[in-house]
Formats: C-alpha cells, structure tokens, sequence
C-alpha cells in the first residue's frame, strides 16, 4: 500500500488537541508527526488537512444491523455505509437476529455474514438466554466482544427473567456482559395501569412510552445487574442508561480501574419529552427518552466519568412499522450515520469538548472491551480514522440517509460539522460524498482480561 500523509490537521487524540500530521502505510499508523518532527520517508499521496479535525474512527459498541433474517428494514452492507459515512470504523452487531445469536452455529453464521458484507471493522455478541451459559466456555474470546443479556425485553423476545439464569450467567463467564437492563414486573403493572385509564383505546399515546418504560422500571434492572456482577466478580457494561437515578450505581474513578461501566445513546443525550410532540414515535426506542433532567443528567455524567461510553443503539425499522403508540408502535430509530456530527453539534454548544467526545466514542470502548490496537492514533495501531471539518453546513435529506430504512429523526436538521474521509485500516472507505462499497473490514480481536477492566 502506498504512503499517504494526511497533512496539517488537528489531531484529537488522548485528551490532547494539537496540530499535525499522520502518515498511513500497509493499513496502520506509520508516523505520527507533531511539534515539526519531519517525515521519514517520502509519500505517494499527501491529503491537505488545514482546518480539519483528524480523530481515531469511531468505535459503535452497540448497533442492529438486523442481518440476517430482517432485512427488509435493515442489512449488514446499507448499515455498514452508514456507519463508514458517519466516521465510524468498527461496530458490534446485537443477537436480536433471525436466527437469535444464542447458539454457536448462528454465532459462525453471524460472523461469516459480517466479514462477507461489513464495509467497517466489526465483531458481535453472544445473546444469553435462560439456559445456554453452558456454551460461554466454548466462545473464541478473542473473536466475540462479550455476552449480550436481555434483562428487559425488547425486540427479538430474548428475556432473562428467572434470577437462577441471571446467577448462571454472571458466575458462568469472564467476558463482558454487556446488559439492557428494565425491569419486566414493572413495564407489565404499567402497561396495565395505561390499558386501564385508555379503555376501549386501540393503543395507548406514545407520550406515555417514557411512563410504562419509566424510571422506577430501568433504575430496578439496572440495581440488580450491578449487585449481581459485584457478587460474582463480572464484568458488567450496562448500556443506554436512561435516568438520572441509575447514575449513583456507577463510579467515577478512573476507567481502568472499573469492572462495571456505563453507557449513554445518542438519543438520551439529545432528546427529551418535549420531542414526543414532534416527532412521535420516530424517537421511541428502549429505553425510553425521559424528562429533560435526565438528560442534562447524563450530559453532566459524561463529563464526570460516570458515564464511560457514547454509542447510538442503531436500530432501524421501517417507517411503517413506526406506526401507532406506545404499544403498537416499534422501539429503536436509526443513528449510526449522525452519531459523531451529533455529538459534535454538543460540543459547540459547550456540553461536551472534543477531547471528552473522543474519550467516550474511540478511546473507551477500545479500553473496555480490550480491541487490540484500535481507538487511538498511535504509532503501530491500525489506521482507522476519522477526518471532520467544522463550519460546513449541511442539512440531513432523504437522500443523504444510507440506512436501508431511508429516515432519520434527524430529517431537516443542519449540522455544522463534516465527515470529509474515513479510513478503516488504512482504506479510504467514505471520501466525504460516497462509500468504497467494494471495501471490507476486518474482525475485532480481542484481549482478554480487558486493557480496561
């Protein structure tokens, strides 16, 4: 491959913003320049960076790509656009599939499926069930992010509700379990108590979503999970914590020192109630988007360390299945392409700084899950990167959005802030207007124990 220098950019890296360049050779990070430190070698291909932004790719640790077997809505190959499009290089694929990931024959099929059509790097879960942690033993650590357990149910009807499986599952592994944590004794009572006050209703209003998926419901699930993984020494990372209230179950001392960590979607970072108003159900997802407290709440954690990880839950449906209330109405909305410019968006606003964004979207993740050499813009470390300009508006249209599903709630939305390239190992996979389809990725390996747990 030849030598490509990216020329005089900002390099965002390690909680550190300084002004230089990179030099990309056979798919890794040949040099780092900073500080005048000159080229060692002529390159082929010199790529000007002024007034860019150059970060680590993005690393999307929880995404339904739906492949195989609900690819009507969504495939492997328009999902992995996307994300490349978005400036993410390496996503984690969920077991809610059809087939479920929860055997070892769906698991290679999942993967095989991958490394045949993911344009971005990639790897997926195991989904646990009540009664397969027998086969956590027999999983390629170094293959398989972690374990993926349904403590709430949501689509794919993989719920873990018997307390002997959840006991099975925490003390059965050492890989990360990686948790949807809601309580399903509470959602029951409340969807009951909704039927009541709604009688003779065919559905129940989508206001109310945010009241049967409340806060009493995540704070109880996610309470169990980090009492559970505390008693059997595992590995937790509970994902799209919703409410103010669950932040108190986490610490935020420094991130190699946790073996129980958060994390917080794009979509509870920017939405609150008052969405429901205007865009209804394209923003119901589980759980759901609460009250603005809770989301300055998360903001705020972010910040403080409470919160590890910044990840979308990419979940597209059609529009039609989006159709209806809160019990008609499908869960989860498509983020993945946005994810990054959204984030961006925060950090003129002053929510967040560059720093703290590449912290929770690249560096995080990769610390967590152990990923070796990916998430940061080391010498020897792969070359997936992320190339943003600020100051270029652009505003999110049909025909901008490369999930297969075709909407976004982000439709009519002007961003400040560009994907101009991403590269995924060293390959230019988005060029600012199209994706190299013809591009794969390649799998996540692994460290186990984690580099960050």
């Amino acid at each position: 491959m030849k030598r490509t220098l990216i020329h005089n950019a900002t390099i965002v890296n390690e909680g550190q913003s300084v002004q230089g360049s990179v030099v990309i050779e056979n798919g890794r990070i040949a040099e780092v320049l900073t500080n005048w430190k000159p080229l060692s070698a002529p390159c082929e291909e010199v790529i000007d960076a002024t007034g860019c932004y150059l970060l680590p790719g993005i690393i999307d640790d929880h995404v339904h790509f739906r492949d195989p077997g609900l690819i009507h809505k969504a495939d492997i190959l328009t999902e992995s656009r996307a994300a490349a499009a978005g400036g993410v290089t390496s996503i984690m694929d969920m077991p809610n599939t059809n087939p479920l990931t929860v055997t070892l024959d769906a698991l290679n099929a999942k993967l095989d499926l991958l490394n045949e059509k993911c344009i971005v790097n990639h790897s997926c879960y195991f989904g646990a069930t009540n009664n397969n942690y027998t086969e956590f033993d027999k999983l390629d650590k170094h293959r398989v992010c972690g374990i993926k357990l349904f403590m709430g149910s949501s689509t794919g009807n993989m719920l873990v509700d018997k307390m002997n499986s959840l006991l099975n599952i925490f003390n059965g592994t050492d890989m990360l379990i990686a948790a949807h944590c809601e309580d399903q004794e509470t959602i029951k009572n409340n969807i009951e108590k909704y039927k009541q006050k709604y009688k003779g209703a065919d559905d129940i209003p989508i206001s109310a979503h945010p009241s049967i998926r409340s806060v009493p419901a995540c704070y109880a699930s996610s309470e169990l999970a980090v009492r559970l993984a505390k008693i059997a020494g595992a590995r937790l990372h509970i994902l799209h914590v919703s409410t103010a209230k669950e932040l108190q179950l986490f610490s935020d001392e420094p991130l190699a020192n946790k073996n129980i960590t958060a994390e917080a979607c794009v979509a509870h970072l920017l939405f609150t109630l008052t969405h429901y108003n205007s865009l209804g159900a394209r923003i119901k997802c589980n759980p759901a988007v609460k009250r603005k407290t809770d989301r300055e709440a998360l903001r705020t954690a972010v910040n403080s360390g409470l919160i590890d990880v910044i990840a979308t839950d990419h979940a597209p449906h059609l529009l039609s299945e989006k159709e209806g209330g809160a019990l008609k109405a499908m869960s989860g909305m498509p983020m993945i392409q946005f994810s990054l410019v959204s984030m961006l968006e925060l950090v003129d606003e002053g929510v967040f700084s560059l720093e703290t964004v590449v912290q929770k979207m690249c560096h995080a993740p990769a610390r967590i899950y152990g990923i070796c050499q990916r998430g940061y813009i080391r010498e020897g470390y792969q070359a997936d990167l992320v190339l943003v300009r600020p100051n270029s508006p652009w505003e999110v249209t049909t025909d901008k959005i490369l999930s297969k599903c075709g909407w976004s709630p982000l439709e009519g939305h002007t961003f400040n802030w560009k994907v101009e390239k991403t590269f995924a190992n060293g390959h230019l996979i988005y060029n600012g207007n199209t994706v190299n389809d013809s591009y794969r990725g390649e799998e996540l390996r692994f460290d186990y124990p984690s580099a960050g747990a």
